[in-house]
């Protein structure tokens, strides 16, 4: 009923359901717009983007899915990505939850993965694998990357952002799986967006 009152949510009574109305547009732009990080985030995900030719996010966590607060794409891109503001994916099944849960404290990662466990018991024991070693990638080179796992013919790479008093998020470049060879994702696009990462972190840490 407050939702109702405040216009977040419209009722159908002869439906007996409710549905979002135009209102939650104003709370999500407002979320994603009122911040000098992800202002700058945006222009230097276009630069990364056209000059690399992929599609750049980035994400935030809500609950066990990663969702998407910006996206650039490079209209040079070969591979067609409709990685759109919104969209999900799984917490602990791509290299963007992936590289999240390796900027978590410890004791926070285990209680999400003990989570994920239970709503993907089948897939769990080669997912809890993937993760482990994504994490020691992280550990290692500060982003993970994957090739064709996600989907057969995208490769993505993905590095944590920590920026004091923000939640954690996380940058990620995707691109054709021919694109992101193992030597290019390390001597180029792996370097460059943890630099960019680098940057942010440092920008948010400006008051």
């Amino acid at each position: 009923q407050s939702l109702v009152a405040l216009g977040y949510l419209h009722h159908a009574p002869a439906e007996r359901k409710y549905r979002l109305s135009a209102a939650v547009l104003a709370l999500g732009y407002a979320a994603i717009a009122n911040s000098e990080v992800q202002r700058l985030a945006r222009t230097q995900m276009r630069a990364f983007a056209d000059r690399h030719k992929v599609h750049v996010s980035l994400s935030s966590r809500d609950r066990l899915d990663l969702i998407v607060l910006e996206s650039c794409s490079s209209p040079d891109a070969p591979l067609a990505l409709n990685l759109h503001v919104g969209a999900r994916a799984g917490l602990a099944s791509s290299p963007m939850g992936w590289a999240l849960l390796a900027a978590l404290p410890d004791a926070e990662r285990q209680v999400l993965l003990a989570n994920v466990e239970r709503h993907m018991a089948r897939e769990w024991p080669r997912q809890r694998r993937r993760v482990s070693e994504a994490l020691a990638q992280v550990g290692e080179k500060g982003y993970c990357s994957s090739v064709g796992e996600w989907d057969r013919d995208l490769g993505i790479v993905a590095a944590p952002v920590l920026i004091d008093g923000q939640v954690p998020q996380v940058l990620s470049c995707f691109g054709a799986s021919v694109q992101l060879g193992r030597a290019r994702v390390e001597r180029e696009l792996g370097p460059r967006l943890l630099s960019m990462s680098r940057t942010l972190e440092q920008a948010g840490g400006v008051h």
